[in-house]
């Protein structure tokens, strides 16, 4: 594990056995960075992320979404939705869940949450470039962290269009 530190977050990028990335691994740590600001998550904060394949995947995915098969990008957000701004298309009813916030030691930075990547997924599904793909599911999975949902219309097109502007800058 790296633990890349880009004020004012630590981002902790492992890559599973057997994966390689295509990308620098400090460039997906920024990217990560940059999505984590543009979101304006709670500061200082940590977040980690793991790239790995189907197979982990797969078995996350029937765990902790009941889904079969794999998916690309799995979001793990410790924060309640509450810690985030609110944003375009949000259920206003989500911000109203409360449940109680872990206390840290001063001096501690809050962990936001974890992110998992399948590159394997990425790579038969890319349209494009893998590198173009990995990005933009790390950026998918950073705004989950931070409390974004596709499930209804509004959220999901104001979700598409963050993901684009942190893309693109």
């Amino acid at each position: 594990m790296a633990a890349i530190y880009l004020r004012p977050w630590r981002i902790d990028v492992s890559v599973r056995d057997g994966v390689r990335s295509p990308i620098a691994l400090v460039a997906l740590a920024r990217l990560a960075a940059h999505a984590l600001t543009v979101c304006c998550a709670p500061s200082p904060g940590s977040l980690g992320l793991i790239l790995s394949d189907d197979r982990e995947l797969a078995a996350l995915n029937l765990r902790h979404m009941g889904h079969q098969g794999p998916t690309d990008v799995l979001s793990f957000p410790l924060l309640p939705v509450r810690h985030f701004p609110a944003h375009p298309g949000q259920d206003p009813t989500v911000r109203k869940v409360r449940s109680a916030d872990f206390v840290l030691p001063p001096g501690r930075r809050p962990h936001l949450g974890d992110i998992i990547v399948s590159v394997e997924r990425a790579a038969a599904q890319a349209p494009g470039s893998l590198e173009d793909e990995l990005r933009q599911l790390v950026v998918h999975g950073v705004l989950h962290v931070c409390g974004w949902d596709h499930a209804a219309p509004a959220e999901r097109d104001a979700m598409r269009a963050l993901e684009s502007k942190v893309l693109d800058s």
